[in-house]
């Protein structure tokens, strides 16, 4: 039993193929715009990282400075 490849035939496999594609199209736009939100993010948290780190490196200058001020540090 062989099945004629008739125009319909080939005609329904390209509709579906195109609801597929249409879809998948969708489906890369979502994930672009979620991918964007996602390295978005991550700047942000990279500069309030190094702004934390700053604030770090003046509390620990200011600590350094009351050590000598009280002679708590030890010499060498």
């Amino acid at each position: 039993m062989t099945t004629a490849v008739t125009n319909e035939l080939i005609y329904s496999v390209l509709q579906k193929m195109q609801g597929d594609m249409a879809e998948l199209k969708f489906d890369v736009r979502d994930l672009k715009v979620r991918m964007t939100m996602v390295e978005e993010h991550l700047g942000s948290s990279l500069i309030a990282t190094s702004g934390v780190n700053s604030r770090l490196d003046r509390l620990n200058d200011r600590v350094e400075r009351i050590e000598n001020r009280l002679d708590l540090t030890e010499h060498r």
